[in-house]
């Protein structure tokens, strides 16, 4: 089995850079569906029959779906940035 890093490798050699970021997108939007599927569940205001350990496995393979398109556009999390507005979150909320 080849490691996740060879893959990544192989798909930026199949795939044109464009199309790479169209992914991206697609799998970002998916994960918004997923995150919104689950505050439904949690707020049991709009039923689905969806249950919450299937909406939260969906969450999960969507969530991973942004994460390994974003490592083939070498797309990082600047830690400088996130910890500013991790930051600025806690301060809004408290």
């Amino acid at each position: 089995m080849q490691s996740i890093e060879d893959n990544i490798t192989k798909i930026t050699e199949l795939i044109p850079e464009p199309a790479l970021y169209e992914q991206l997108a697609e799998e970002c939007t998916e994960l918004g569906k997923a995150a919104l599927k689950m505050a439904r569940i949690l707020r049991n205001e709009n039923k689905t029959p969806v249950t919450k350990e299937e909406a939260l496995a969906n969450l999960k393979e969507e969530y991973t779906d942004v994460v390994l398109s974003a490592a083939t556009v070498d797309l990082n999390v600047d830690t400088v940035v996130a910890i500013s507005k991790m930051e600025r979150w806690v301060q809004r909320n408290s």
